[in-house]
């Protein structure tokens, strides 16, 4: 199901926030499942199109590319996956506004170091799901009644970040 224009926007401000509350997600390389690791997004409140991690030059993700994003929130309420490209992000000063003592944790120069790598994920088309199935339907659950197609019909949404 494809968002309305009005509430795509409805839709981009909870996952916004739901990252924002908890910036954890598994990242892989487009094609290749054997790369998906947890990684910390790094967000600017500013930016809503992309996101940016710190990693090191022999990660994987020092390929670039195509990548896929899975995501889910604190509470378990709304999960996503999206997609983007990865690039080397040129920007000092979005490198110094990003830059924060749990990354610094990580490498052992800091931000000289020559094992960081700082990648900029431009965010694409993304496929978002609601946790909250509501309460006839968790009534009908709980008498052993099937909810899946309503469930889906009212869960999955597509929105482009």
């Amino acid at each position: 199901m494809k968002y309305s224009d009005g509430n795509a926007e409805a839709l981009k401000e909870k996952f916004w926030h739901a990252m924002a509350d908890s910036p954890f997600l598994f990242l892989e390389l487009d094609g290749q499942s054997d790369t998906s690791v947890p990684m910390t997004a790094q967000l600017d409140k500013d930016a809503n199109s992309s996101v940016w991690f710190f990693t090191q030059t022999n990660s994987a993700f020092a390929k670039l590319g195509k990548v896929k994003a899975s995501f889910a929130n604190k509470g378990h309420d709304l999960f996503a996956r999206f997609d983007g490209t990865l690039s080397v992000e040129t920007s000092k000063e979005r490198f110094d506004d990003l830059w924060n003592n749990f990354v610094e944790a990580w490498y052992d120069g800091g931000k000289d170091d020559p094992d960081l790598l700082f990648l900029r994920m431009d965010l694409g088309h993304a496929e978002i799901w609601g946790g909250d199935l509501g309460l006839l339907n968790t009534a009908k659950m709980a008498l052993g009644m099937t909810v899946h197609d309503e469930a889906e019909k009212r869960h999955v949404e597509s929105v482009d970040l």
